[in-house]
């Protein structure tokens, strides 16, 4: 199975599959699944799988990882669509992020495909639109699937426990002032009434600090402002990256702001709010006994748009995540397939 697998990810390394145009990929998971005699569907870009002798009086567990990638960055000494192998390294765009995850719950849900005796069902989905938290994605399928119990979203983690996940809200940012001429004591700087509002972002602290995620991190990222040297500018824009903790909501977080800083605000989405899953979770003690250790994660995963528990774990570093050259080990990618089969087999629910 681990040849069967890593041959997938290599095909599906060689073909491109940006957020919202991986319909190639799907096809390619949809028909391996096929090949492997398990009865696959798709809605969108987005594919699933039940084992064969689901049974909807148990609970179900979610398999999970996404298929799409980022763009290739400008840095590539290499062909990032070519699969290769070399000193048991794979490379190519999305053999880490999350190609080694996605090939390795393949392999996990193949092995228990059949089993007559599992204790729960298992749910394969391979996602689209991850990258960019799209609607097209995870988002499009909940509705559709049966009820999920908690589940397991592969992204590259080293194969520790990610049990908590920081959320996201991006913030549009608009200061205002008065136009007038620069050489005159005339008009109102948006610039600098901006200034005001950006080192209150700055310097902030949030009261309640996660012992597994730490503070809330805001970071202005984006600026714009000024037609021309000698007019004062009437209006800045500014863009504010806001990383959430699990104490508090995004709307919670987004009311705070608001009442400390003067420029109009407007978040793009409130969607993408802190997750976690309970270190007495049965999932997360079984991990315990593997002697997997736990972390809070900085990044965003389908984990965020998913409204039962969920631990993020899989082979691969994050650090090599949307990096030029990006590769996975082949034997993280046989140690995840381990991981994941081992966290299931001596589940107790």
């Amino acid at each position: 199975m681990l040849e069967s697998v890593i041959r997938l990810l290599q095909t599906l390394i060689e073909v491109p599959s940006f957020s919202r145009e991986e319909e190639n990929t799907a096809s390619i998971i949809y028909s391996f699944l096929e090949e492997h005699q398990v009865q696959v569907e798709q809605l969108g870009n987005n594919i699933w799988a039940k084992n064969k002798y689901f049974d909807a009086a148990k609970p179900t567990i979610l398999l999970n990882s996404h298929h799409d990638t980022v763009k290739p960055s400008a840095g590539y000494s290499r062909n990032p669509f070519e699969g290769s192998i070399e000193s048991d390294k794979l490379y190519g765009l999305g053999s880490n992020d999350a190609g080694g995850a996605l090939v390795g719950l393949i392999a996990t849900f193949l092995y228990f495909y059949e089993a007559l005796d599992l204790k729960y069902n298992l749910l394969f989905v391979a996602s689209a639109e991850e990258e960019i938290s799209g609607i097209n994605g995870i988002a499009l399928l909940l509705p559709v699937i049966e009820p999920i119990a908690f589940g397991i979203v592969g992204e590259p983690t080293l194969l520790n426990m990610a049990i908590a996940e920081k959320g996201l809200i991006v913030i549009d940012a608009l200061a205002s002032g008065k136009s007038g001429h620069a050489a005159r004591e005339e008009g109102e700087n948006a610039i600098y009434n901006a200034l005001q509002d950006i080192l209150w972002i700055q310097n902030y602290q949030f009261e309640k600090v996660s012992p597994l995620l730490g503070n809330i991190k805001m970071t202005v990222t984006q600026i714009q402002a000024g037609s021309q040297h000698n007019v004062i500018p009437d209006h800045c824009n500014f863009v504010i990256d806001v990383r959430t903790n699990e104490y508090y909501s995004n709307n919670e977080v987004f009311e705070i702001i608001c009442q400390h800083t003067r420029s109009h605000l407007q978040a793009r989405s409130f969607r993408l709010n802190s997750s976690s899953i309970s270190l007495t979770h049965p999932l997360v003690q079984r991990g315990l006994e593997l002697g997997l250790t736990y972390y809070g994660s900085p990044t965003l995963s389908d984990q965020a748009l998913l409204p039962f528990p969920t631990l993020k774990i899989g082979p691969g570093d994050s650090a090599r995540s949307h990096t030029a050259d990006e590769f996975i080990y082949i034997k993280e990618i046989e140690q995840g397939i381990s991981t994941y089969i081992a966290l299931l087999e001596g589940l107790v629910l």
